[in-house]
């Protein structure tokens, strides 16, 4: 039995909401085994996921509105303690977190950038990160459809930062 509906959107880690555009049967050393082709809707790339191992992979459904409710809330927590480790470090900390897809993880490593960016000026890597972080959020917030209202511009988030 499937999780995911043709039309469904569901989120790959590390690459955002996408679209299950079929679900597919292949025979592989003559046993069949399902797949989700899930088309990725910033990029427009296919991917072929395995139906057997959505869970390990981490495709997941769209937030619901109280998954929302907590990423908001990440957001607005100013009273973080950001580390002053060396930007390349902390950068491959933050991908790791945005690679692991958790919508709370990537609400953590857009508000830490967004506090050391009050502070210092960011690295073209960190800057670039933050606009990942910001996207990848967005994507799923204005698709989610409990939570389409909640934060669902840049501006919005800039707001809840103080940031023009």
């Amino acid at each position: 039995m499937s999780q995911f509906k043709v039309g469904d959107h569901a989120v790959y880690p590390g690459h955002g909401v996408g679209r299950i555009a079929s679900i597919e049967t292949k025979e592989i050393l003559g046993t069949n085994h399902e797949f989700y082709s899930v088309q990725i809707l910033e990029t427009g790339m296919k991917i072929m996921i395995p139906a057997a191992n959505i869970v390990k992979i981490g495709l997941r459904p769209l937030i619901s509105k109280e998954e929302a409710i907590k990423v908001v809330e990440i957001l607005k927590e100013k009273d973080v303690k950001i580390d002053t480790q060396t930007w390349n470090r902390r950068y491959r900390d933050y991908m790791e977190k945005i690679k692991t897809g958790s919508v709370f993880e990537i609400a953590e490593v857009l508000r830490d950038l967004y506090v050391l960016k009050v502070d210092k000026e960011l690295s073209f890597g960190e800057k670039k990160m933050l606009d990942t972080a910001k996207n990848l959020l967005l994507k799923e917030l204005n698709l989610a459809p409990e939570v389409k209202d909640m934060v669902n511009s840049d501006q919005e988030i800039k707001a809840i930062f103080g940031v023009q």
